[in-house]
């Protein structure tokens, strides 16, 4: 019989393409990883993982019991829901991760609505950026992300997860108030070709936004300053140093001295917001409403588009 951890194991190991990395996110040793695939593959009558100089990854074989691992993880998941309502479980913790803006726009008025509509629910924030979370779920180191579409993300029909649309926002160019363009009431992309840029570093989502909106643009940008802090990034364009393109929502409340934002011509670029649980948890009577909380802040007070 196939033992369901092993499962577990072998599918951090796809994820994260080596046993050290898998193992690491597992809270184990790469040995006891290595010991593990072995049991499995014994279990199994077959090959599943191949190393080689780039890492890990699983063979044909390999492929067909992912593809039933997830949908037997996603019906234990479904089990312990279901178990957790008939106990009653409405007392208890869950752990969000969440990049900062998500953390102020949805997550933080979320806590507020629980406290009055299911005190029982204990919410554990956890900082992280919009690309980190959603691994952070599939490795069972939190409940629920808050996150953004980015290159690589899973796609919205990952078997592995469920999604719910929270909201999405444009992008803004932050130019300095002496700017050539500033008096405009749109920019184009494309008329800041030749500036330098200020940007987050590469890896955070919205530093690819900014790579995708200025390749569709015709060209690359020329990053001269870089910072994940947006208050860093809108200082920086108020000394002069360079122009930014800035989620709406992360300018709210911001001091904008010496810059001027405008909206930005034609199609902006886009972020959209959504949370994510590990498939089968959706209806846990934890987590589905801490889900509800924020989809219903995203709603009503957030201000911005659905996603």
């Amino acid at each position: 019989m196939i033992d369901v951890r092993r499962l577990r194991i072998l599918r951090a190991v796809a994820d994260h393409r080596t046993v050290t990395a898998a193992a690491a996110a597992l809270y184990l040793t790469p040995s006891a990883v290595s010991q593990q695939l072995a049991a499995l593959e014994q279990e199994t009558g077959h090959r599943l993982v191949e190393r080689g100089a780039r890492g890990a990854r699983l063979t044909a074989a390999g492929e067909i019991l992912l593809s039933h691992a997830n949908v037997v993880l996603a019906q234990l998941e479904r089990a312990e829901a279901e178990l957790a309502e008939y106990g009653a479980g409405v007392a208890g913790t869950v752990t969000v991760a969440a990049f900062a803006t998500g953390i102020g726009l949805v997550l933080a008025p979320a806590l507020t609505e629980l406290a009055r509509t299911a005190p029982g629910i204990r919410v554990k924030v956890q900082d992280a950026e919009g690309d980190a979370s959603v691994p952070m779920v599939l490795d069972r180191q939190v409940d629920v992300a808050v996150a953004v579409e980015y290159r690589g993300a899973p796609a919205e029909d990952d078997r592995r997860l469920t999604r719910v649309p929270l909201y999405s926002e444009p992008f803004d160019a932050v130019l300095p108030v002496g700017h050539r363009l500033a008096d405009q009431d749109q920019v184009a992309v494309a008329d800041l070709a030749k500036d330098p840029w200020i940007s987050p570093y590469p890896g955070n989502p919205c530093h690819d936004v900014v790579v995708l909106a200025c390749e569709y643009a015709g060209f690359a940008p020329r990053f001269e300053h870089s910072s994940d802090d947006f208050r860093a990034v809108v200082a920086l364009a108020g000394a002069d140093a360079g122009v930014a393109l800035v989620p709406r929502s992360a300018l709210r409340g911001m001091e904008l001295t010496g810059v001027v934002v405008r909206p930005v011509e034609g199609s902006a670029p886009t972020r959209r917001v959504f949370a994510a649980v590990r498939q089968g948890a959706e209806g846990h009577p934890l987590i589905r409403p801490v889900l509800d909380a924020m989809e219903a802040v995203a709603v009503r007070e957030v201000g911005l588009a659905r996603a």
